[in-house]
């Protein structure tokens, strides 16, 4: 897990037209964000290992109050 750039994150907004109020939302309270110190309004990056296919899979959350 890991804090997005601003270019990442904008470069995948307009990859899929959307903005980054339309994300997925995960609470700067979140015990696994502690370590990373985000901001409100920052784009995590969230790497996971898909069962199906053994590969990493990449998920973007907004960070909110």
């Amino acid at each position: 897990m890991e804090v997005a750039s601003q270019k990442e994150v904008g470069e995948m907004l307009e990859k899929h037209g959307i903005s980054a109020e339309d994300l997925p939302r995960i609470r700067i309270t979140d015990p696994a964000l502690i370590p990373l110190g985000p901001k409100i309004g920052d784009v995590i990056k969230i790497f996971r290992q898909s069962p199906a296919t053994c590969c990493e899979v990449l998920y973007y959350r907004l960070v909110v109050e």
